[in-house]
């Protein structure tokens, strides 16, 4: 089964940030790629928020927040990197935000290198 098949929306968001990818290339700041992937995402026709804020609640009380880079469809929260490499301290990151806004899937995108590196996290 291809990735399309079993997640046409996550195939579709890695589709646009291969897209930004081969674009500019590596070696700018996150910010870039944050707004050359929402255009990307636009011009998909695919509904895309950005900076979306999320409570973070502690028992039974809110104790701050935290702000996506973007959320894709009101169903996939994608984190951007401009880093050497992934660490597992950015899944983990990833991983929390989903915890914390009640989202079932994450990508974490990393245009730091030479060729696109991501990792797909599901709750």
């Amino acid at each position: 089964m291809n990735t399309d098949e079993r997640d046409p929306l996550t195939a579709a968001v890695l589709a646009a940030a291969f897209e930004v990818s081969n674009q500019l290339g590596h070696g700018f700041l996150e910010a870039v790629y944050q707004r050359a992937l929402l255009r990307e995402l636009a011009l998909r026709d695919v509904a895309v928020e950005r900076e979306v804020a999320f409570k973070i609640r502690y028992k039974d009380a809110e104790i701050g927040t935290y702000v996506a880079d973007l959320v894709v469809d009101r169903r996939v929260i994608v984190e951007l990197k401009a880093v050497e490499a992934l660490s597992p301290s950015h899944m983990g990151q990833c991983l929390n935000y989903l915890r914390a806004s009640g989202l079932r899937v994450g990508l974490v995108l990393n245009f730091g290198r030479p060729k696109l590196e991501f990792k797909r996290l599901a709750l």
